[in-house]
């Protein structure tokens, strides 16, 4: 079966199961461990543009390869679980940008969800071939479907 199927069907499934995590942490360490895994994909989502787009480093692609890694797996992390009504308006590690239309719209909220999953899956898969340009343009895609949540579901 192929493996970008089976990655997402586990994302999937790591977004319905939202209830259980909900029921082991507080709504606080929610937005904090949420916030924490946004800010490290951040991070290497940033090695890989200064690498691949901006040229501000020299191309590795083992450091790239690391860090589609990085954003593949937080992608199938299940970090959905993280979000739930009760963690609008906290303070993790900082106040939630969160808004509260992201419970309203589930249907959407998901198919962006399973967007982003496979354009970070994408990245780890075309990152492992070396092309830069091809990581450049996937790199592109899952910017973009980060940015389809953000336009959405993030306060300015």
């Amino acid at each position: 079966m192929n493996k970008n199927v089976i990655r997402t069907a586990l994302g999937i499934l790591a977004l319905s199961l939202t209830a259980v995590a909900q029921a082991q942490v507080s709504a606080e360490d929610m937005v904090k461990f949420r916030q924490s895994g946004y800010t490290f994909m951040n991070w290497n989502m940033g090695k890989i543009k200064a690498m691949a787009v901006d040229g501000a480093m020299p191309y590795n692609q083992d450091q790239v390869i690391a860090a589609a890694n990085v954003v593949a797996a937080t992608a199938n992390s299940g970090m959905g679980a993280l979000f739930s009504p009760e963690t609008l308006n906290q303070t993790g590690w900082k106040q939630t940008r969160l808004q509260a239309n992201f419970f309203d719209e589930q249907d959407k909220v998901r198919d962006i969800a399973v967007n982003f999953i496979q354009q970070a899956n994408k990245l780890q898969e075309v990152a492992m071939n070396g092309d830069q340009q091809a990581v450049a343009a996937q790199f592109n895609e899952v910017v973009e479907s980060c940015r389809a949540c953000h336009q959405n579901y993030r306060a300015d």
